[in-house]
């Protein structure tokens, strides 16, 4: 039996940026965000009927979220959802030059 050779490739923490999605840092801030309110959730042993009911978003909203259906979500939204389930935010950003964009032109 021939075992195939698997090539292991490291990751940059970002998987949307490793699957070269132009928009990642947003794609996986809106993913980090979603896991959150789902762990409140979870924790809490919130239903998305109960959820509505405590902050006002729509239950669907929350459904979507569950469902990692976040293209309908902006950040904003998102944060928004946290707060509104009596949690404090935190938000660290980083600035880095890309490498492979070493100068930007005007």
């Amino acid at each position: 039996m021939k075992k195939n050779a698997i090539e292991v490739v490291r990751g940059s923490g970002n998987v949307f940026r490793d699957l070269g999605h132009p928009d990642a840092d947003i794609l996986q801030a809106k993913a980090i965000l979603a896991a959150r309110i789902i762990g409140i959730l979870d924790d809490r042993g919130i239903t998305v009927r109960r959820a509505h009911e405590l902050t006002g978003f729509a239950a669907a909203d929350f459904s979507r979220v569950r469902q990692a259906k976040l293209q309908r979500f902006t950040l904003e939204r998102l944060i928004s959802m946290l707060l509104k389930l009596n949690k404090d935010i935190e938000i660290n950003i980083e600035v880095k030059s890309r490498r492979h964009d070493s100068h930007v032109s005007a």
